[in-house]
C-alpha cells in the first residue's frame, strides 16, 4: 500500500512552474526591485512579437531565446531559480547537521537535527550503498516469496511500501470534513497513468517497449530469475489494471467520486478481496464507513485479483517494491530508474546531482523538521504581514465581483459571499510542527530509513484517525515553492519559500505585485468557486449550495472555456484536456480578473501611476502576470503533464487566459486580426 494524497481530497496546488510573486503594497518601498527598474527585466521581452498575437512570447521571448534548460531539469523558468535557491539554503542546513549531528550548525537543533543529518548522510554514502549491494533488499523480497496464498498477497496490499491495485488511505470525510474517514483510490500502475498503456501510436509503443526493458533490468539487478517472462506477465497485469482506471478528468467529478459505503457493501462490490482482513492489517480496524473514489475500478480489481495466478501477483509485488525503492539501492538501480522515468518519459538527459536529490529526500521524509530550521533562518515576518494585506484586498475584489456577477442569482450570491468571508489564509509555516521523535534513522541503512519513513507517515495518519480533523496541519512544507487551496477546510496556504525574492519583492512596483502575487492569491481563492470547489460549502462539506439556475449559467461559461483549451495542441497529437484542466483554468482566469480588480482599487486610492519605461500601470500589471509564467519545458515532460496533470502548460496559462480579459485588450490595444483576439461575445467571464 502506498501512502498518497487522494484526488478526492480536493487539494489544489498551484504547480511549479508557478507564478512569480511580487511584494505587496510597496508603492514607496526603499531599495531596488529584484528585476529591472520596476519588477520586470525588459530584456526578457521580444518586441518583434505583437502582444495580440502571442502575449507569452512578447513578454518572455527574449528570455526564451537566451535560456537553455539545465541538463538535469525538465524545465527552466523563474520558479527554477527560486527552487534552486531554496535547495541551496536547505543544503547548507543538512550538510551542517550531517557534519555535526548532535549539535547542528547553530548548536541548538538537537535530536531533530540529528535525524535530518543522519538521513542526509545515509543518502550521500554512495560507497556504503555499493558495498551493501542488494543485501538490504533481500528481507523484503523474502517476505514476498514466503507468501503461500492470495490472502498473503492481500495482506501485503494493505502494508506500507507494497504496491496495490487499490490504494487505502485516510481522508477528511467529504460529508463531514471535521472527521477522518477511510478512503480508497485507484492505483497499481508503474507508468504515470492509463494513457501510457492504452494510447495508440509509435510514440507510446516506444514507451511500452522501454518500460518492458526497464522491468526486466530492475528484476535482473535484484537477482530475480526469469526476468523477461515475468516482465511480460507483470505488464499484462498492469495493462488490465489500467484499462479499468478512470480517465483523470473523471476523477475530478466530486459527485462521481463521493461514494461512501460500509465494509459489507465494499465486500459485495469486490467480494474477491478480503476487505475486513486488509483493513485490519492496515491498522484501520473495522471502520463504519469507507469512501470509495472509483467503484468500478475497485470491482475490476477484485476480479483481477481472483483471475490472476498467485505467482504473478508475487512477481508484481517484488518488482514494484524494487521499483519504488530503486533510488535507495546501488547506483545501477538508481540509474535504471532515471533512464526510464526521466530520460525516456520526460526527455531529461542528465541525472540531478546527488546532493540535490538528498535535499529532496529530507524534505519528503523529514519535511517539517527541516522546515522548522529553514523558517528560523530564511523567513522574515514582514513577508507574512505584507502578504496578509494583499489577501485582504483580493477578498474585497472577489466580493465586488460576486455582487456584480449577472449570471448569479441572489441565493447563490449570498452563499458565495458567506464562503468568501470564511476563507482561512495561512502563510509561511505551520503553527506547530510534526514530532518525528519515533522515527529511527540509521546512517548505515538507507533502504531501511526509507521504509521506516513510509511507515512513520502512515502511523502519523493512524494516530489522527478517527479523531477530529486538525485544521492546523499543512500539506506542504515551508521550504516548498508552491501554494494550494484545500476545499475541505476552505484554506489557502502559501509556504515560506514562495514568499521571498524573486517571487516576493517588497521593492517592486505595485502593478507588478498585483499582476504577480495578486494573481496567485486570486487563483487559490478562486478554487473555492471552480467546478470542484463549488461543491464544497463554507465548512468544507460537500453540499449543493448553488441553485440550479446558477449551476446552469456557470456551466455555459465553463463549457466555453473548456472548448477554448481543448483546441490547443502543445505537443503534436496531444491536446490540452479542457475537462481535466478546468479547475486550474478557472482559477487562472478568475484569479487574474480579481487581481486586476484589486489593482484598480489600489489605483482608486493612490491615483493613476506614472508610466515606467514607457509602460502604463495596466500594461505593467499584465506583463508581470505573463512574466510569472516564464517557463520552457522539455517535450517529454510536457507530454506527461498533458496526459496526467490538471494544470495547463505555462504558455496557455497566459495566452489562453488574457484573451478573455477585457482590460488586457484595452491595455495593449488588441484589435480584430490579432491572433489572440476574441470578439467580446466569445470571451469567457466567470467572476
Amino acid at each position: 500500500m502506498k501512502l498518497k494524497t487522494f484526488a478526492l481530497t480536493g487539494v489544489a496546488p498551484f504547480l511549479i512552474g508557478t507564478a512569480i510573486i511580487g511584494g505587496a503594497m510597496a508603492a514607496d518601498a526603499a531599495g531596488k526591485a529584484k528585476f529591472g527598474t520596476w519588477g520586470y527585466d525588459a530584456t526578457s521581452m521580444d518586441r518583434s512579437v505583437k502582444p495580440g498575437d502571442d502575449f507569452f512570447s512578447y513578454v518572455n521571448g527574449g528570455w526564451a531565446k537566451r535560456t537553455q534548460i539545465a541538463p538535469d531539469r525538465t524545465a527552466a523558468g523563474v520558479d527554477v531559480v527560486l527552487t534552486d535557491e531554496a535547495e541551496q539554503q536547505v543544503k547548507e542546513i543538512v550538510e551542517g547537521l550531517a557534519r555535526n549531528p548532535k549539535a547542528g550548525p547553530n548548536g541548538k537543533e538537537g535530536a531533530g537535527g540529528q535525524r535530518v543529518g543522519n538521513l542526509y548522510a545515509a543518502w550521500m554514502d554512495e560507497k556504503g550503498l555499493e558495498a551493501r549491494g542488494t543485501v538490504p533488499l533481500k528481507p523484503f523480497l523474502a517476505k514476498i516469496a514466503a507468501v503461500k496464498d492470495k490472502a498473503g498477497v492481500a495482506a501485503l496490499f494493505a502494508e506500507q511500501g507494497y504496491e496495490s491495485p487499490v490504494d487505502i488511505g485516510i481522508n477528511p470525510d467529504l460529508d463531514d470534513p471535521t472527521r477522518y474517514v477511510v478512503a480508497m483510490d485507484q492505483g497499481g500502475l508503474g507508468m504515470p497513468n492509463r494513457d501510457y498503456y492504452l494510447r495508440e501510436g509509435a510514440k507510446y509503443d516506444g514507451f511500452r517497449k522501454a518500460y518492458r526493458d526497464y522491468v526486466i533490468k530492475v528484476q535482473t539487478l535484484a537477482g530475480i530469475p526469469d526476468a523477461a517472462a515475468k516482465a511480460d506477465a507483470i505488464i499484462a497485469l498492469e495493462t488490465k489494471i489500467a484499462t479499468a482506471h478512470w480517465a483523470p478528468e473523471r476523477t475530478r467529478d466530486i459527485e462521481q467520486i463521493n461514494n461512501p459505503m460500509t465494509v459489507a457493501k465494499l465486500s459485495a462490490l469486490a467480494p474477491q478481496l478480503p476487505w475486513p482482513a486488509m483493513l485490519a492489517q492496515a491498522g484501520l480496524g473495522a471502520p463504519a464507513k469507507v469512501l470509495v473514489a472509483e467503484p468500478s475500478q475497485v470491482a475490476a480489481a477484485g476480479e483481477l485479483f481472483a483471475a490472476t495466478p498467485l505467482d504473478v501477483w508475487k512477481d508484481y509485488l517484488a518488482y514494484h517494491f524494487v521499483r519504488t525503492h530503486a533510488t535507495f539501492l546501488p547506483h545501477a538501480f538508481d540509474q535504471a530508474n532515471f533512464d526510464f522515468f526521466s530520460k525516456t518519459l520526460r526527455d531529461v538527459p542528465q541525472q540531478r546531482e546527488r546532493w540535490k536529490r538528498g535535499v529532496q529526500l529530507v524534505n519528503r521524509s523529514l519535511g517539517e523538521e527541516v522546515g522548522r530550521i529553514y523558517v528560523a533562518k530564511h523567513f522574515p515576518p514582514a513577508a507574512e504581514n505584507q502578504t496578509a494585506e494583499l489577501i485582504a484586498n483580493l477578498t474585497a475584489a472577489y466580493a465586488e465581483r460576486f455582487k456584480t456577477a449577472v449570471w448569479m442569482d441572489e441565493a447563490t450570491r449570498k452563499a458565495a459571499l458567506v464562503k468568501l468571508g470564511t476563507f482561512d489564509p495561512r502563510l509561511g509555516h505551520p503553527k506547530k510542527y510534526i514530532d518525528y521523535s519515533s522515527l529511527k534513522i540509521d546512517r548505515g541503512d538507507l533502504l531501511g530509513d526509507a521504509v521506516r519513513a513510509e511507515q512513520f507517515q502512515w502511523d502519523l495518519q493512524l494516530a489522527r484517525y478517527p479523531k477530529p480533523v486538525d485544521r492546523e496541519l499543512w500539506d506542504m512544507v515551508p521550504q516548498e515553492v508552491n501554494a494550494y487551496y484545500n476545499p475541505l477546510a476552505n484554506q489557502i496556504t502559501f509556504p515560506a519559500a514562495i514568499l521571498q525574492p524573486p517571487y516576493f519583492d517588497p521593492n517592486a512596483d505595485p502593478a507588478a505585485n498585483y499582476g504577480g502575487e495578486g494573481a496567485v492569491i486570486g487563483h487559490e481563492m478562486g478554487h473555492g468557486f471552480d467546478d470542484e470547489g463549488r461543491h464544497f460549502d463554507e465548512t468544507g462539506k460537500v453540499r449543493d449550495w448553488w441553485t440550479a439556475e446558477s449551476v446552469k449559467a456557470f456551466s455555459v461559461r465553463t463549457a466555453a472555456l473548456g472548448s477554448q483549451f481543448d483546441a490547443y495542441e502543445p505537443v503534436p497529437g496531444v491536446h490540452i484536456n479542457g475537462k481535466l484542466t478546468m479547475g486550474e483554468n478557472i482559477g487562472d482566469l478568475g484569479g487574474l480578473e480579481a487581481a486586476y480588480a484589486a489593482w484598480r482599487r489600489y489605483v482608486d486610492k493612490h491615483g493613476e501611476p506614472a508610466k515606467i519605461d514607457g509602460l502604463t500601470g495596466d500594461q505593467r500589471f499584465f506583463i508581470a502576470f505573463a512574466q510569472s509564467w516564464q517557463t520552457k519545458v522539455r517535450e517529454g515532460a510536457l507530454r506527461q503533464q498533458l496526459l496526467t496533470n490538471p494544470h495547463s502548460p505555462a504558455e496557455y496559462r497566459v495566452n489562453g487566459i488574457v484573451r478573455n480579459v477585457d482590460a488586457w485588450y484595452a491595455a495593449f490595444n488588441i484589435q480584430p486580426g490579432d491572433k489572440l483576439y476574441l470578439p467580446p461575445e466569445k470571451r469567457v467571464h466567470i467572476w
